[in-house]
């Protein structure tokens, strides 16, 4: 019986939960409260979506789990710290995250914001490691583009700081549609594109093959941003874990709101449609992605 990518995805999240321990030597002293927090975060579940591209772009080019382990925990810490600011009463206000008490309401509002910049820095300490990449040159460019990725300039700070202000304007229909996809490219597809791109650098991906999975990202990050839009008005609370309708009472900008739950459907569809076909050169060895891009729009959580 042949597995489904559900059961593919869920087995590997099994084994890179279980990779999180070695990467979390507890302080003796009072001071471990905030490493208590970081790790709380990390281990509450979670698809680990990105993790598992880095993994399976990797995998494209013969490389195993040990050799992407560094590269995609390090992308994981920094996504969760993304999570634990992003639920701060200052930004999103959320009580629950994937079901569990978010980290300012489990410990509280200090630790977690220090919680978060452990993480994220945690993160580049990870990937300077010889063991991310024997070639430091290669360590070098992986932490270059983790920065960008996750920056102000135009990375996933960026687009959280748009996402923030977004509701405050008065915009047209065409600035509205230029801004949503603008904050998803930064704040959501940001972080997809390193994923993919940083499996491809790993396996020394050629520039067709880089190309090709660069276009492949962008159109599962914005499918990936229309079906969290169309679950938080159609998604039930206790499968998705999170407070629901949040997007529709604090004015934010979505693609549902934009266009209507059937044509985000719609363009969803075509996205996932489109990015199957740019990696269907590599053939059989891609099929993990392409029914990965299928997945992320037809998951209820």
């Amino acid at each position: 019986m042949n597995e489904t990518i559900k059961d593919i995805l869920k087995n590997y999240a099994t084994r890179f939960n279980q990779e999180i321990e070695r990467f979390f030597p507890f302080p003796e002293g009072n001071e471990k409260r905030v490493t208590q927090a970081m790790h709380y975060s990390l281990t509450r579940g979670g698809k680990r979506l990105r993790p598992f591209l880095v993994n399976e772009t990797a995998g494209l080019f013969g490389l195993d789990f040990e050799a992407t382990i560094n590269t995609a925990m390090a992308l994981e810490m920094l996504h969760t710290y993304s999570l634990i600011h992003d639920d701060l009463p200052a930004m999103d206000n959320d009580d629950l995250r994937r079901g569990f008490p978010t980290c300012h309401k489990q410990f509280d509002e200090a630790t977690a914001i220090i919680a978060g910049d452990g993480l994220l820095t945690y993160a580049f300490e990870i990937m300077s490691r010889p063991s991310t990449a024997a070639d430091a040159a290669v360590r070098c460019y992986l932490i270059e583009m983790l920065a960008n990725a996750a920056g102000a300039f135009s990375g996933m700070v960026a687009g959280q700081m748009l996402d923030l202000i977004g509701a405050t304007y008065s915009m047209s229909r065409d600035d509205k549609e230029d801004t949503i996809k603008h904050i998803e490219e930064m704040k959501t597809g940001r972080l997809l594109r390193y994923a993919v791109e940083a499996g491809a650098v790993l396996g020394k991906a050629n520039e067709n093959e880089l190309k090709a999975l660069l276009s492949y990202s962008r159109r599962i990050g914005i499918a990936f941003q229309i079906a969290d839009d169309i679950l938080d008005v159609t998604g039930d609370e206790r499968t998705m874990g999170k407070t629901l309708h949040k997007d529709e009472e604090q004015n934010k900008i979505t693609f549902v709101g934009l266009y209507g739950l059937d044509t985000a459907k719609q363009i969803a569809r075509e996205l996932t449609d489109a990015a199957r076909e740019d990696i269907s050169f590599f053939g059989n060895r891609a099929k993990n992605l392409q029914d990965l891009a299928t997945y992320i729009i037809d998951r209820n959580h």
